[in-house]
């Protein structure tokens, strides 16, 4: 699995813990500048920008509405909510004092649901777009915004899971069209692993990723750990099925890597569908079809109509750690993934599987949660839960010399009987003898008159023989 990072049970998370936040405070966004000139630089060189296969959904809608230009609020609240505890986890969190970046195509802070939740960010695809990463001619990185940190606007039922936590955008491609990737401004995992460093060292407690790939390499997985040590939470996208290059079930990085939460989407029943990719990846899942959210260049559009999208199944979960940082902002990434996937519902409490993982994600149980060494499901940063689990697993006995088992329990059983029924045939013949010698004593005695004699079984205890 792709979880906590092995430190054993009981361990403390391997990175750094901050401090709690004071509530209101605005926060600065750190600007290396040489440091991103000369990733930049070099991402922009003409050697490293192979681009490998990168999943992301197309962020189109089903119509006309979405597009740029038609501005159109819908004064629904996303479907999604009625599964994930909303109102619950607002009575204790609402995501306030944590910043998100979402690593993805950018953020349009045009849009009036985000003009006031973005507070930074930085463009690394090079293609004239703004330096600061702020614009999203795609729309995809728009739609996850969208759904972690919308404000609530007039005319909109539209808001974010996490609405009055903050954002970043990292933008690290343009699109995924032919066009896009001939120019070179297709997703790649250089500026992916990049965009990862950057969001950790400008203090984003979580990293929303709703991307993946096949193959994965050292240089993004070295990136999700520089995340994790810097306290930093990877939420990582398990792959979508339609999208995919390859769309057999499997590993999708980086939210196969530790230190990573891979998630997964389900339909809106909260069922994790074939649509998904299934594999070591997936942690735990969330509702991800018919998403109303934010969009660029507009206001509010439906994405995922068709089928459910683990873009924006990780986009929700994205929002539900938010939710857990604010109220725990002590327990650093590995408490934050912890709570979400020790409460996620599922049918059996001590087992993850390859197709939902831990489950559906319950953001205001992963707040109220009290971990302790009774708590079921994955191994806790916290707390030895070793011993939690309601039925243990099954242990398989192999003898030594290769047989099995039933065969040598077997064998001994006939040996036994063997042995206790000769013992019986002994002592019944004995029986017999005895009873055979003291009746012909008594008939000799009978016919001589004379006193009985004594059989070999009858002699005194005392006599010699």
């Amino acid at each position: 699995m792709a979880r906590l990072p092995a430190d054993g049970a009981g361990a403390l998370p391997r990175g750094r813990r901050r401090e709690p936040r004071r509530r209101g405070r605005e926060l600065e966004v750190t600007r290396r500048r040489i440091g991103v000139a000369v990733v930049l630089g070099g991402l922009l060189a003409g050697g490293i920008l192979v681009s490998t296969a990168v999943d992301v959904a197309p962020a189109v809608a089903a119509d006309e509405v979405c597009k740029p230009g038609n501005v159109v609020f819908s004064s629904e609240r996303p479907a999604a909510f009625s599964l994930l505890q909303t109102e619950a986890a607002w009575q204790r969190s609402t995501g306030e004092g944590v910043i998100v970046a979402v690593v993805d195509s950018g953020i349009d802070v045009g849009n009036p649901h985000l003009e006031d939740a973005v507070v930074g960010g930085i463009d690394l695809v090079g293609d004239g777009e703004r330096a600061d990463g702020l614009s999203d001619p795609q729309g995809h990185g728009t739609a996850i915004a969208g759904q972690i940190a919308a404000r609530k606007i007039p005319k909109s039922g539209v808001v974010g899971l996490a609405p009055d936590s903050k954002l970043l955008s990292v933008r690290v491609f343009r699109g995924t069209d032919d066009e896009s990737k001939r120019d070179g401004f297709g997703p790649t995992t250089a500026r992916l692993a990049a965009g990862i460093r950057w969001a950790a060292e400008n203090d984003a407690d979580v990293i929303n990723v709703s991307l993946s790939e096949v193959d994965g390499s050292a240089e993004l997985e070295a990136a999700v750990a520089a995340a994790h040590d810097a306290g930093s939470l990877v939420v990582a996208s398990g792959g979508n099925r339609a999208t995919a290059e390859d769309a057999r079930d499997g590993a999708r990085y980086p939210a196969a890597y530790p230190g990573a939460l891979g998630v997964t989407a389900s339909d809106a029943s909260g069922t994790v569908t074939d649509d998904s990719i299934h594999g070591p990846q997936v942690d735990v899942s969330a509702p991800a079809q018919s998403v109303t959210t934010s969009a660029t260049g507009a206001g509010d559009c439906v994405y995922a109509t068709e089928a459910p999208s683990s873009s924006f199944a990780t986009g929700y979960v994205s929002g539900a750690a938010a939710l857990v940082a604010a109220a725990h902002p002590a327990d650093g990434p590995d408490g934050w993934a912890y709570r979400l996937m020790a409460t996620a519902a599922r049918t059996d409490p001590d087992q993850r599987d390859d197709v939902s993982g831990w489950g559906l994600i319950r953001p205001a149980d992963a707040i109220t949660l009290l971990p302790s060494a009774t708590t079921r499901g994955p191994a806790s940063p916290f707390v030895d839960t070793a011993g939690s689990a309601v039925r243990p697993p099954s242990i398989s006995v192999t003898p030594s010399d290769g047989s099995s088992a039933f065969a040598a329990t077997s064998a001994a059983t006939a040996f036994i009987t063997i042995v206790g029924a000769t013992l019986l045939g002994i002592i019944a013949t004995a029986v017999v003898l005895r009873r055979r010698h003291r009746a012909d004593a008594e008939t000799d005695a009978v016919a001589s008159d004379g006193p009985p004699r004594l059989g070999f079984l009858d002699r005194p205890a005392d006599e010699e023989f």
